[in-house]
This record gives C-alpha cells, sequence and structure tokens, in this order.
C-alpha cells in the first residue's frame, strides 16, 4: 500500500513541477541544464559499477572484436544478396574500428580501476587519440550493440544564488557481454559464470531488501529510494500519508483473529 499511495504522491509532484513557468527574464538557479535520466554522482555508483573477473576484460575484448569483423562479413554478404539488413545485423555493422578502440580503453579503466568506469569525452580522446565527436559515436555504437551501459550524472555545485545548483558531469559506464551474442560465442569468450554461493547471496539480498522495504513507512520508503531534494519533498507528503493511515486505523481497526 506504502508504494501505490507513494508513487501517486511522486506523480503529482513531478507532474506540477513539469508545468510551464512565467518568464521573468532573471536566471533561474534551482534549474540547471541537467540532462534526462541523470542520477546524482555518489548516490548510485556501489550498486551500478561490477568488478571484473580473471580474465574477463580480454575475453570481452576479443569478442567485441569479432563482432565488428563479423559485422563487415554480414555488410559485404547483404549487399551481394541485395537484401536488407535486420536490426541485429546493422547493429553489428555499425561498429567501427573506432567504437573497438574505445572499447579497448575502458576495459583498461575497468579492469585497472577495479570497475569504477566514469571517464570525460576529453579523457577518452586524449587516451584514445581520437576526436571528441567520433568518441561520443563510438560509445553510442557500443552502447546499440550491447556491449556497454551508460549512466548520465549530474554534481551539486556551490553558489551564492538561492536554492540548489547542479551541473551535468561524466557519465558512468559498464562492461557487459551482448546477451544476444553469448550463445554464439566460443566457450573460452564467454562471461565467466558466477560461483553458486554468490549467486545465493545475491537472491538473499534482493529478499532481504524487499523485505526491509515493505517495512518502512511513507516517509522512510521516500528518504531511502528517492533521496536528495525529491525525496525530502515526498517524505513531508509521506508524513501525512502516514499520518492519515494512522488515524484511520485508529477509527477502524482491522478485526482480530
Amino acid at each position: 500500500m506504502t508504494t501505490f499511495t507513494l508513487s501517486e504522491a511522486m506523480s503529482v509532484v513531478l507532474g506540477n513541477s513539469s508545468k510551464p513557468r512565467g518568464l521573468s527574464g532573471a536566471l533561474h538557479r534551482t534549474q540547471q541544464p541537467v540532462l534526462r535520466g541523470s542520477l546524482e554522482a555518489g548516490t548510485f555508483e556501489d550498486s551500478f559499477f561490477r568488478i571484473p573477473g580473471k580474465g574477463e576484460a580480454d575475453r570481452l575484448l576479443k569478442a567485441v572484436k569479432a563482432y565488428a569483423a563479423e559485422g563487415k562479413r554480414i555488410a559485404r554478404a547483404a549487399r551481394a544478396e541485395g537484401r536488407a539488413l535486420t536490426q541485429v545485423e546493422r547493429a553489428a555493422t555499425t561498429l567501427t574500428l573506432a567504437a573497438v578502440e574505445v572499447m579497448e580503453r575502458l576495459l583498461v579503466y575497468w579492469r585497472t580501476c577495479k570497475g569504477s568506469v566514469y571517464p570525460s569525452y576529453d579523457r577518452l580522446a586524449d587516451d584514445t587519440g581520437l576526436g571528441r565527436a567520433t568518441v561520443a559515436r563510438a560509445l553510442k555504437q557500443l552502447i546499440v550493440a550491447g556491449f556497454l551501459v551508460c549512466q548520465r550524472r549530474f554534481v551539486r555545485i556551490d553558489d551564492q544564488g538561492p536554492g540548489p545548483r547542479r551541473k551535468q558531469t561524466s557519465n558512468a559506464y559498464c562492461p557487459v557481454f551482448a546477451q544476444k551474442l553469448i550463445s554464439a560465442l566460443p566457450r573460452w569468450m564467454r562471461p565467466t559464470p558466477l560461483p553458486d554461493d554468490e549467486v545465493q547471496r545475491e537472491a538473499d539480498r534482493v529478499v532481504s531488501t524487499a523485505e526491509m522495504l515493505s517495512s518502512l513507512t511513507a516517509r522512510e520508503y521516500a528518504k531511502t529510494v528517492v533521496g536528495g531534494d525529491l525525496g525530502s519533498i515526498l517524505a513531508r507528503l509521506g508524513d501525512a500519508l502516514d499520518l492519515k493511515w494512522q488515524r484511520e486505523s485508529q477509527k477502524d481497526p482491522p478485526p482480530h483473529p
């Protein structure tokens, strides 16, 4: 009940925040140019990043290179046969040499930084010798192909004006095996399966988290799940919901078994 009602409250808050505001001509300092879907840096990385298994980065790079080579072969065959490419084939044919170079550099970060990969476009351009626009296109190709998961991020900055300030920062990346390719790859190139005890620990963690969230009040749920300024707003709404439920339960207590 808490989750459903709180989500309705979130919809109200978000819906109100999207209404057009009057234009006074002054700079509105609380509305900074943060891209859609961005999460605050430092709030999600622990669950987003993943430390690679032994030899996993090397196997993934070989898979990316094999995928790019297969894409070129598919493109030649399609031209010779005079047929259109499927969506999966098109993703393979668009993987360029620059994309392979960018992936190779990302995998170096992945291996040496214990899974934490968040380079800026400029850092990738400097390390690969490619142009910034080329790096951006290469990243998009890797994401579409299924070899890379990307999450936009923003950071808060101090300012003398009223209200919080935010600005975009570098994206977070997590290299992954394209699921549609795994069955077609040689066994030695496939990702290392997780040990049974680690799989069980993850399952236990999911169950424990679900039980914890289900026991929270509306206020606690908002602060835990949402966080930040929006979490504070929703927490105040949660207080009102908790008080309403408490009054209703006192007026109409549940029947005893």
